[in-house]
C-alpha cells in the first residue's frame, strides 16, 4: 500500500501534524508493506499557479499537449502522487474558517480540466479514482458539533474541491479547541478520533 501524507502546517509541533502521524502510524501498523510519499507543504510550500500555467490553461492546443507542456510540469507531478496512492492523509490546521493557502496551492494544481476532471452540461466529473481521504483538522476553537461556535468553510471545501476529481471517500478527523486543551487531552482526543474510524474496513475494501 502507498500513502500519500500531506502536512500543511508551518510548525513543527503542530496539532494537525501530530494528528496526521498518528493516523498514518496506525494504518502503517495494519499494513506491513506500507510506503509513505511526503508532501510538507508547511515548511515547502509549492508556488501558486502562475501566468504560464494559466495561458496554456485557457489554451485548447496547449491543453492538449497535456504534461508535454512545461507549465504543467508541477501540475503533473502532484498529480501522479495522488494517482500511486491508495490512501491519502491530510494535516492541516483551520485558518481564518477554511484551509491555508498551501493547502489551496496544492488543490489549484491537481484540479485540472482534462486531466482530473471533465466539465459537462451537469457539472464537472471527476477524472481519478476513488480512494480513501482522511483529512486531519486542528483548530484552535470549535466548528462542529452542538458546541460549535465559528463557521466552518473548510469542511464543505474540500467535499466539493476533491469530489471535483473523483475523491468522494472523505474522512475528517476534527481536533477542535486545541487552544484550550492540555497535552493529556490532546492525546485523548487524537487517539478517540482514531478510534472512530474503522481502519480494518476501509483497508479491507481496498483490496
Amino acid at each position: 500500500m502507498n500513502i500519500l501524507h500531506i502536512d500543511c502546517s508551518p510548525r513543527d509541533e503542530s496539532h494537525s501534524r501530530q494528528l496526521s502521524s498518528a493516523v498514518v502510524a496506525r494504518l502503517r501498523g495494519k499494513n506491513a508493506g506500507t510506503d509513505v510519499t511526503y508532501r510538507d507543504l508547511g515548511r515547502h510550500p509549492i508556488p501558486h499557479t502562475g501566468t504560464d500555467y494559466a495561458i496554456a490553461l485557457s489554451s485548447p492546443a496547449t491543453l492538449a499537449e497535456g504534461p508535454r507542456n512545461s507549465a504543467f510540469q508541477l501540475s503533473e507531478q502532484l498529480i501522479r502522487e495522488v494517482e500511486a496512492a491508495e490512501v491519502l492523509v491530510i494535516g492541516t490546521p483551520m485558518n481564518n474558517f477554511t484551509v491555508p493557502s498551501v493547502l489551496k496551492a496544492w488543490i489549484d494544481q491537481i484540479l485540472r480540466i482534462g486531466r482530473t476532471f471533465s466539465s459537462s452540461s451537469e457539472g464537472k466529473v471527476g477524472l481519478l479514482r476513488d480512494r480513501p481521504v482522511f483529512i486531519c483538522v486542528a483548530s484552535g476553537g470549535v466548528f462542529a458539533g452542538d458546541r460549535a461556535n465559528q463557521p466552518d468553510f473548510l469542511t464543505p471545501y474540500m467535499k466539493v474541491a476533491l469530489g471535483c476529481v473523483g475523491l468522494m471517500e472523505l474522512y475528517f478527523l476534527p481536533l477542535q479547541a486545541t487552544a484550550f486543551l492540555d497535552q493529556e487531552q490532546l492525546a485523548t482526543a487524537r487517539d478517540s478520533l482514531i478510534a472512530k474510524v474503522d481502519l480494518d474496513e476501509i483497508l479491507f475494501n481496498l483490496t
